[in-house]
């Protein structure tokens, strides 16, 4: 039987390669983006990957998407906690809203995706929650208290939940990426990649989408059943823990 696999922020970056790995996997899968319609008409277009449109961080509507897509695909056995956004400033600039965005989207919002499916997950005692947190939730980052602290916090919840699941079959794991080769990372001014980011990479380049979505891919399936409590660490050898 086909297992139904729901990706946040699926329909671009990293998102975009774990909901196609998946799909390419085997699995039918669900993307929810919040904001870009056109690039989520564009990722289904291509790939077939239905895509629905909410926030991650307002809990009412990630209970209906979930119940949207539960109707069109079935229950959600895989769920994959990728969404994220960024407002970084240093501490001492950064505003309440600027804070409040990111623990909302970043923190609460795998909260709101997971709450919902947790019991549908508990009855049929099988589960597979990933995390998608960040090399800066494990080491910090200048700039980005409000979103290491999200990450971190994504790591804290992945433990606690991995206790709380694992005897009835559920499995709660992290990934965190370090600095992947996204559209976001690519449009950094060449030299500031060059001289100040790659250098600090031993591995000398920034990863691949599909380098991440190759261990998502891993952690939900039968293969990975006894991993759970884990963190991946895919940043080319930049942060150890």
């Amino acid at each position: 039987m086909t297992r139904i696999a729901l990706v946040t922020g699926g329909t671009r970056g990293i998102g975009a390669a774990i909901s196609i790995a998946l799909k390419d996997a085997g699995y039918s899968v669900a993307a929810s983006y919040a904001g870009n319609i056109e690039a989520a008409e564009k990722f289904t277009a291509q790939t077939g990957i239905p895509a629905y449109k909410w926030s991650v961080a307002d809990y009412d509507a990630c209970a209906a998407g979930i119940s949207q897509v539960e109707s069109d695909l079935g229950p959600i056995e895989v769920l994959v906690n990728n969404a994220g956004i960024t407002r970084d400033g240093m501490f001492h600039k950064m505003t309440r809203e600027a804070w409040s965005e990111v623990i909302d989207t970043n923190l609460n919002g795998v909260f709101n995706m997971t709450h919902p499916i947790w019991p549908g997950m508990r009855s049929r005692k099988f589960g597979r929650v990933i995390n998608i947190s960040s090399i800066n939730g494990q080491k910090g980052q200048m700039g980005q208290s409000n979103y290491s602290a999200s990450k971190a916090g994504d790591l804290g919840l992945t433990k606690a939940l991995a206790q709380e699941g694992a005897f009835v079959g559920i499995t709660v794991n992290a990934v965190c990426p370090g600095y992947i080769g996204t559209e976001m990372v690519r449009a950094i001014p060449e030299k500031v990649l060059n001289e100040r980011i790659i250098p600090q990479i031993p591995v000398g380049r920034l990863g691949e989408p599909e380098e991440i979505a190759r261990c998502v891919v891993f952690l939900a399936s039968d293969d990975a059943g006894f991993i759970t409590g884990s963190t991946i660490s895919a940043n080319g050898g930049q942060f150890f823990v």
